[in-house]
Order: C-alpha cells, then structure tokens, then sequence
C-alpha cells in the first residue's frame, strides 16, 4: 500500500510538473507574441485564460500540486469526484485537438513542446493516473450531470465574451462565421459527449470497486487518493 502510494505521489508530481511548465511556456509565448503586435499584457492574460485547454490544465496542475503538498487543505480539492471530473475534461480536451484543431496550426520549437504536453501528454496521463491511484467506488450517477456544469458555464462566457470583443476561442463555436443555430447544436453535441464520457467514467469506477476486496473498499476514503 505504502509502495502504491508512493507512485502515486511521483506519478502526479511528474503529471503537475509538465502542467506548469507547459502553461508557463504558452503564456509566454502569448504575451510576447500580443506585445509583438501592440496588444497590452491584460488582453493577452484575458485571452490566454479564455481557453478551456488552458482552464483545463491549469486545473489539473493545482488540484494535484494541492494533493501533493496539503491533502486537507480543502475537501473540494481532494474529493474523488473532482479528480474524476477532470478526466472527462482533460480527455475532452486531447480528443477535440486531435480531431478538430490539431491540423489548424503547426507549432514549432518550444510552443510545439508545449502543445504536445497540454493536448497528448497530459490528457493522457492523468486518466491513468486516476484508473491507477484514485480511490474506486465512491462516483454517484448523478455525479455526470454535475460535471456539466463547468463546460456550460465556459460555455455561456465564451459566447458572452464573443459577442463583446468579436473574439471566439474555438471555430465551432465562433458565432460571427456558423450562427447561434449552429452553435446550439455543436453545443448540444458536446454535452452528450459530456455526459457520456462522465457515465463511462462512473461504470468503470464502480466495475473497479466491485473487483477490489472488501477490507480494501471497506477502508477507502472517499476524499483521498491513497
């Protein structure tokens, strides 16, 4: 036990460190290439933190950096349920790249290093990380649903954000070329994968829970990753 626990902490350690330094690396690059071309420091940071690949992985870098240096500092943060919401993002975020945007830019150098770990590497490793070291049995089928929240919320202020600086994150949702019918329904879309993905992610957690012995379950807490 103490063994797996162990890999746990250099496994997400590892995960935490490429998160930060990939996001160090693109914010830098966002804001010397905003100066570049006469945008003030606050736009780039605005901009910068209007992606959900942004969001997404800047979440994973603190909820597991949180993990590993104050386990109690916040329920919220340690709780199964928001590591195992993160899975469904993180995945939404690798998928969508590689299917939708990945052919749209062709980073080079140190920003290509960095696009690889935001949208491969760690949308990778962190399912894993949670199949192999999260606590199993404690997701609720209703948890999914919840999960949407943050997508729909990101979602809303895309479009608000859009509508007021003509400025969308994403093509898909880029309202001045598709028209909000065609955006409510690629909306629409990714919630389904939302959802189904998250229940996915229930399944397995309970199919895992139910494999592991009943002293182990028994002795699981729901708020840790050990």
């Amino acid at each position: 036990m103490w063994e797996s626990h162990r890999a746990g902490r250099i496994f997400a350690a590892i995960i935490a460190g490429c998160a930060w330094l990939a996001l160090t690396i693109q914010l830098t690059f966002n804001v010397e290439h905003g100066l570049a071309r006469g945008v003030p420091v606050l736009s780039s940071l605005i901009t910068y933190f209007s992606f959900f690949t942004i969001i997404t992985n800047l979440v994973v870098a603190i909820i597991l950096t949180v993990s590993l240096t104050a386990p109690d500092w916040s329920r919220f943060w340690s709780h199964a349920s928001t590591k195992s919401a993160l899975v469904v993002y993180i995945v939404i975020v690798g998928s969508v790249y590689a299917l939708l945007l990945r052919h749209l830019w062709n980073p080079q150098g140190l920003q290509r290093f960095a696009d690889i770990l935001l949208h491969d590497v760690i949308p990778l490793s962190y399912p894993l990380y949670w199949l192999a070291f999260i606590s199993k049995g404690v997701l609720r089928w209703i948890d999914p649903l919840l999960w949407l929240i943050y997508p729909v919320i990101y979602f809303i202020y895309s479009l608000l954000r859009g509508a007021f600086v003509g400025l969308y994150p994403y093509p898909f949702i880029d309202v001045a070329t598709l028209g909000y019918e065609r955006i409510l329904i690629n909306a629409l879309m990714f919630l389904v994968a939302f959802l189904g993905l998250g229940l996915l992610l229930v399944a397995i957690d309970h199919a895992a829970a139910a494999r592991q012995p009943k002293q182990t379950r028994l002795a699981a807490q729901p708020n840790s990753d050990k």
